[in-house]
């Protein structure tokens, strides 16, 4: 029964966040799009640091990587700009294997600044390559060339689908083998090895799949934004967002990120007026989450209320006597 009601609810806040174009004005739609974007930034870190051990600092190269594939596309080959979102987040996932041949060389510390490396490579590829505007950045002509209103229910009705299949998919994808893979290799990689799990495979999946989710989030920015800015694309502070809201909601769950996305955003629009003051104050949150709030915002809840969300814990049947 409580799983019919928690399907029921969760139902019932999509269908009324799809209606959103109806009685949201356009200040309220874009705010929307941020928070939709970061919600699927966040449950794409926390697939891979969450469930497969895999600490990365550098997903901010495939947010870049899909805004200016998303320029190329629109404003370069002519493609409609709705369009070239989902082409742009598939260039990121293509542009993940050989990056994935690099990272998964390093373990711990040296796979985390290994992908920040990596990520600084695309953000100097992008500042010296002038096809792409170099380091003064890129208006996106073709976006501005929609009618307002068609462009922003159109960014909207995009930051929505990909906030909601960011949940689900990943509910799903941890309900499957791979889900099961993916926790035996974070617990431990080298027992999960000799039980027959494919190690690497699961990791290059987990990774391919996060590299789709980050670039078709920075496509969606981008195309509410309308300009890209190199440095901006690929700010380390993207990653800096995805860690904290998983920290503050709850790393290892599906439920967490999207917690840490409703407070982040809101310590986000009630802050942003005190300059540095929001940096200290978001840093200090972070701070007594993680000493005070043992697995985050959700974890502390669970361990009061026997609530799941999105269970994908297994339990073992035992036949009754």
């Amino acid at each position: 029964m409580r799983r019919v009601l928690s399907v029921g609810a969760l139902a019932a806040v999509v269908g009324l966040l799809a209606t959103g174009p109806a009685w949201l004005g356009e200040a309220r739609m874009r705010d929307l799009v941020e928070f939709f974007t970061l919600l699927v930034l966040a449950q794409m870190w926390n697939l891979l640091a969450g469930y497969a051990g895999l600490v990365s600092i550098g997903q901010q190269a495939f947010v870049g990587i899909g805004a200016y594939a998303f320029y190329v596309f629109a404003d370069k080959a002519s493609v409609q700009p709705f369009v070239a979102v989902a082409l742009a987040g598939l260039v990121a996932a293509a542009l993940a294997l050989p990056t994935a041949a690099i990272a998964f060389r390093l373990r711990g510390g040296y796979f985390a600044i290994g992908t920040w490396v990596i990520a600084e490579v695309f953000h100097l590829l992008a500042i010296n390559w002038s096809y792409v505007g170099g380091g003064d950045g890129v208006t996106i002509l073709s976006a501005a060339g929609i009618d307002r209103d068609v462009r922003s229910e159109g960014t909207y009705f995009w930051a929505l689908g990909i906030g909601v299949a960011s949940v689900l998919g990943s509910y799903l994808l941890l309900r499957t083998r791979v889900g099961l893979a993916l926790t035996a290799m974070r617990d431990d990689d080298t027992a999960a090895r000799s039980l027959g799990v494919g190690v690497l495979r699961t990791r290059i999946v987990v990774w391919v799949v996060a590299a789709l989710g980050c670039g078709l989030a920075g496509a969606v920015i981008y195309l509410n934004l309308l300009r890209i800015q190199p440095d901006a694309a690929f700010d380390v502070q993207w990653s800096a967002y995805m860690i904290f809201i998983v920290v503050i909601g709850g790393i290892g769950t599906i439920e967490g990120p999207i917690i840490g996305t409703l407070v982040f955003f809101t310590l986000q629009q009630e802050l942003s007026n005190y300059g540095a003051w929001y940096l200290i104050l978001v840093g200090c949150v972070a701070v007594v989450a993680a000493v005070w709030l043992r697995g985050g915002i959700w974890g502390t809840l669970q361990r009061h209320v026997d609530l799941r969300l999105f269970p994908v814990q297994r339990r073992l049947a035992t036949k009754p006597r």
